[in-house]
């Protein structure tokens, strides 16, 4: 007689129903937090971005307006004003204007209507100016 090793059928039935309890528990709390976790993800990309507009100032004298947009924290604006000391290799990571979480441009307005610097924000989940609960616009101005 030969000696077999391996898994029984009522082993592998007692694994499944474990692991099917398991995600039944676990499941709920770790899909339960993806939006909070790409609001979060969005505030931060904000911030960073912030930190990005005001080195632009700072190097500059001026953000930059509505026309020339995020794009010129990545690229030399050519229109008015023209920056004096544009920081050559630009003001953010990797050479791009970042998409928020949902994967839509950020909203730049400068001056701003809530800033008379400028006003940034997304417009969460659904993609739309307004909203509430999870589909809130996540607003540079209301963040602390």
């Amino acid at each position: 007689m030969t000696d077999q090793k391996g898994f029984t059928l009522i082993e592998l039935l007692v694994v499944l129903v474990i692991l099917s309890i398991l995600a039944t528990i676990v499941g709920p709390r770790l899909f339960g937090r993806t939006e909070e976790a790409r609001r979060t993800s969005a505030m931060v990309r904000i911030r960073n971005i912030e930190s990005s507009l005001a080195l632009y100032e700072r190097d500059n004298g001026t953000f930059p307006t509505t026309e020339q947009g995020l794009k010129a924290l990545v690229e030399k604006p050519s229109g008015e004003p023209v920056p004096r000391k544009w920081h050559e290799g630009g003001y953010l990571e990797k050479g791009k204007v970042p998409l928020d979480p949902w994967g839509n441009p950020y909203v730049y307005l400068s001056p701003g209507v809530h800033s008379k610097e400028y006003d940034l924000e997304s417009y969460g989940a659904d993609g739309e100016d307004g909203g509430e609960g999870k589909y809130a616009d996540i607003e540079s101005w209301d963040l602390e």
